[in-house]
Order: C-alpha cells, then structure tokens, then sequence
C-alpha cells in the first residue's frame, strides 16, 4: 500500500506541472489571464530572427533538392530502351569507329547483359540521340565518303556526355557541401533553438501558473464569474513565494540559455559557407560546359565551311 502512495505521489508530481502550464494556457487563450509574464522585446527579434531563418532554408532546400533526383532535367517525352542505356556514348563510338560490318556496328548499339544503365540527364540524353542519329546517317551514307553532318552529330555527342558528366560531378558537390550542410543546420541547430525557445514558453507558463495559484485565481469557462480568493500579493505566505521565486528563477534560466542557443544560430557562418560552396560547383560546372563547347564549336564551323566549299566546286 506504501509502495502505491508513493508511486501516486511520484505520478501527481510529474504530472502536476503540465496540468498546472495546460490550464494556464487555456485561460490565456480564453482572455482570463490577468497578468501574462512578458518576454523582452530582444528575445522577441531573435525569435523573429530564428523564424525567418528557418523559413528561408525551408524555401532553399525545397528548390535545391532537386540536385539529389539525377532526372531532375531529363525530358519527359522521350523513351529510352535498354539498349540505349547500356553503354556510355564514349564506348559506343570506340566500337563504331572499329566496326567492320553492319553487324558489328550494330552490336556496339547492343547493351551487354550485364550493364549498368547510364544516367537520365538532358545532357546525356542529348548525346544518345546525336550519336544515334549519326549512325542512321552513316549507314545510308556507306560507300560514299564521310557525311559531314554524322561527323559532326558524333562529336556532338561525345561533348554533351562529357557536359552531362560535369553536371553529375556539380550535382555530388552541392548535395555533400551545400544540402547536408543546409539540412543539419535546420534538422539539427535551428531546431535546438526551437525546443529552447518551448522550454522558455513552458517555464513562462509555470510561472504564472504558479503565480495564479497563490492569488487564488481559478479557472472557469466563458460566461462564469471568476472565482477569487481574496488577498493581496503582500499577503502571500512564505510558501508561496518560494514557488514563485523558484519558478522566476527558472523562467529567467531557461530565456538566457535560449538567447544563447539563438544567438549561436544565427551567428554561425555555415550557411553563408555552404552557400558558397554551391555557388562554386556551378561555377566549375558552367566553366567546364563552356571549355568542352569551346573546344567543339571550331571544328563543327570547320566541317560546315568544308561541305560548303564542296557544295561550291560541284556547282561547277
């Protein structure tokens, strides 16, 4: 039977508090609570501040994401086979170029058994379809010389593989220095600060609760005359001022650790870092995919200004 006390007594202690911070909560949101602790106006702009700090790396993240969906570019459509994802467009032109027979260039279009499909980007999918076109091209160009136009479409797709390529590399940058670092920030400090700043509103609403308590202020629903004991603050007993400082002493404990927690939010450069880092991944991506475009342009307009002079001399 003790053991049942004491187990009842250890219940009603825990359960106490949160009974007691409910009931505050709802005479607040029911207009009955005479004299609702205010926080100061500083801790107010940095809640302010964590919000739209949270809110700007919801907004960010739910855009950039899509860095982790490798199709994030792919069109929609177009259907691709097995076959046209069996090989890079690199091997499929090193088995063309060493093709003896229709048979054979035919095979290097052949997907192996077991082999990995290739990734799903605009650029990789740009370059399967030039490479493709180039073989039809040249099959029905057999026996009567290069056609500059097939020349040119392989080179095209060897280059746009090779852009799709840094766009895959872009891409693993910002989801490890960008992405994660934007979503421990959230996950991880920014909800730090809001657990902080609930263990402020909890002790706030303690304290008045508490405060409440010893004015003798009862809760009633809308409509009821308040209940009240009659007395003043200076008529309190010594106990109840212990449970009001107590209470006092733990509101104030609780809003400095937040104010701490929030300021370290809010100061620490890793978003701004990572932001950085981002922005140098589709640097390097941009300057890549121009070097590669670079390096094709000159001799696309050199085979073009050669079928142009060819197209010249048979006109006479």
């Amino acid at each position: 039977m003790d053991k049942f006390q004491a187990f009842g007594k250890n219940l009603s202690a825990s359960f106490t508090p949160f009974a007691a911070r409910t009931q505050q909560y709802v005479k607040e949101q029911l207009g009955q609570a005479d004299d609702k602790t205010q926080l100061p106006p500083d801790y107010i702009e940095l809640e302010k501040r964590v919000d739209a700090l949270k809110k700007v790396h919801n907004t960010m993240l739910q855009v950039t994401s899509q860095y982790s969906n490798e199709a994030y570019d792919y069109p929609t459509n177009i259907r691709e086979s097995f076959n046209d994802l069996g090989r890079t467009v690199g091997e499929k032109v090193q088995l063309l170029s060493a093709a003896t027979s229709p048979a054979e260039a035919q095979a290097a279009l052949t997907a192996p058994p077991s082999a990995k499909p290739q990734p799903k980007t605009f650029s990789h999918a740009i370059a399967r379809a030039a490479l493709n076109s180039s073989h039809v091209l040249s099959g029905e160009h057999a026996g009567a010389g290069e056609d500059p136009l097939a020349t040119a479409l392989e080179k095209f797709a060897v280059a746009s593989e090779k852009v799709g390529e840094a766009r895959l590399a872009q891409d693993a940058q910002i989801q490890s220095r960008f992405l994660a670092g934007w979503s421990t920030t959230l996950n991880t400090n920014i909800k730090f600060a809001t657990n902080a700043r609930k263990a402020v509103e909890n002790s706030r609403l303690n304290l008045d609760a508490t405060k409440a308590s010893a004015k003798g202020v009862a809760f009633h629903l809308p409509g009821q005359p308040a209940g009240r004991k009659d007395g003043s603050e200076e008529e309190l007993s010594e106990e109840a001022r212990a449970k009001i400082e107590q209470a006092e002493d733990e509101f104030v404990g609780q809003t400095e650790e937040a104010v701490g927690v929030m300021k370290n939010v809010l100061d620490t450069p890793e978003p701004l870092r990572n932001l950085a880092d981002l922005i140098a991944a589709q640097l390097e991506y941009h300057k890549k995919a121009y070097e590669i475009l670079s390096e094709l342009a000159p001799v696309v307009d050199q085979l073009q200004v050669e079928q142009e002079v060819r197209r010249h001399q048979s006109d006479f």
